[in-house]
């Protein structure tokens, strides 16, 4: 049941749209990758500071933290908004498209951010009231580059952040409805490791292949011996993904070359699936390139853990999303979700949960609608206010039930 500090979030939050689209697009237009994002920082730190509300910076990334402490003492709840954009080229043909050539917004972070920084204002309004203290966690690097697992080495859960009791975060996606709110108990998110594969033969004249060692054919055997393995050797209920997306070989016609390169992404669902596939892919490789007389080096980069949801703070998430938009507003995920993400590293030390925010406009088809990580995904602005309220009611509500 929502407290008398909540009843009014979502009305608040539609008040400060204007406000919160404005930050949105100020990030949209100046988008930047990885760890180190300057300008995307400065944004934060003086819209923090407009609140009077602290704003630390990262040793080794640009990463911000704050904390909005309460009137009365209580328990701590980390909220997090990743802030980093993709390398992509936008074709949106928004006014505020990106300016930054090869460089897009392309998976909603800037909402994430501005998102963020409305239910900051939302909280801050309520501070005399908060029985407790809320640690905000605005993230660089999600998009491969382990931003939330450096903070965590910074120390993000130690000083104010100590004894965290909960924690949160929202994700746009145009997968879902606008201002819906989709999320599951477990595995929300899967694993993402990159695979790498070197296959050395013996080069030679593409006439006389008998008097090589052929490394392409050998890569089309692994390549195909990956899909088999997959299916004769997972179980279907607790799923691997295997996908060899880059091939390299060869330099003309009539030469067999020396080596192949393949390169993929592993995606698992469970840390013991994970941890059986990597074994299975050497297995596989090293079997295939013993049986042809080539040699083979296999290398497994680790990536993000799997994203898993606590039960009751996933339950305790839709109870007040349900009071907060209505519960016909709220949609439980009936699987896990193929990609990742590093909100994971977060939640393998802190109970909480990640939640999907609906940001599909009503003007595209479901089934054409461009997604995340399209150079021509657009997002309904409206929905951030959904997200602004929905990222301060957990937070009110989790503080006055801790």
């Amino acid at each position: 049941m929502a407290t008398r500090l909540s009843s009014t979030l979502l009305d608040d939050a539609r008040q400060l749209l204007p406000g919160i689209v404005a930050i949105r697009r100020q990030i949209h237009v100046e988008p930047e990758i990885g760890l180190n994002l300057p300008r995307t920082a400065a944004t934060i730190v003086a819209e923090l500071e407009a609140l009077g509300l602290p704003a630390a910076q990262g040793r080794s990334t640009t990463s911000v933290v704050s904390t909005i402490e309460g009137g009365r003492p209580g328990a701590t709840i980390l909220l997090r908004a990743d802030m980093d954009a993709l390398p992509l080229q936008e074709d949106t043909g928004l006014s505020f498209g990106s300016t930054i050539p090869g460089v897009m917004h392309a998976c909603g972070h800037d909402t994430h951010v501005a998102m963020l920084l409305g239910a900051a204002r939302l909280l801050a309004d309520r501070r005399s009231d908060l029985p407790g203290r809320v640690l905000l966690m605005f993230q660089p690097g999600e998009e491969g580059f382990h931003g939330a697992r450096y903070m965590l080495e910074e120390g993000l859960l130690d000083g104010p952040g100590a004894g965290v009791t909960g924690a949160f975060a929202i994700h746009i996606s145009n997968q879902y409805e606008a201002g819906t709110i989709n999320l599951r108990p477990g595995p929300e998110l899967a694993s993402n490791d990159t695979i790498r594969i070197t296959v050395r033969g013996r080069g030679g004249h593409a006439s006389a292949p008998h008097l090589a060692a052929d490394p392409i054919v050998v890569a089309a055997q692994i390549v195909l011996g990956l899909e088999v393995m997959i299916t004769r050797s997972i179980d279907v209920f607790d799923p691997a993904v295997i996908t060899i997306a880059h091939v390299t070989a060869g330099t003309t016609t009539n030469i067999v070359p020396e080596t192949a390169f393949l390169e993929g992404t592993m995606r698992t669902v469970s840390e013991a699936t994970r941890e059986a596939t990597r074994g299975h892919i050497r297995r596989v490789v090293e079997g295939i390139a013993l049986a042809s007389g080539v040699a083979a080096e296999v290398e497994i980069e680790p990536g993000y853990p799997v994203t898993v949801n606590d039960t009751a703070f996933t339950e305790f998430v839709s109870d007040v999303a349900g009071e907060l938009l209505g519960p016909d507003q709220v949609r439980p995920m009936p699987a896990p979700i193929m990609g990742a993400e590093d909100f994971s590293y977060v939640l393998q030390q802190v109970r909480g949960a990640l939640a999907f925010l609906g940001g599909r406009p009503s003007r595209l088809d479901p089934l054409t609608a461009p997604q995340n990580h399209s150079n021509r995904v657009v997002f309904d602005e409206a929905a951030m206010a959904t997200g602004a309220a929905l990222y301060a009611a957990v937070a009110l509500e989790h503080l006055a039930r801790a």
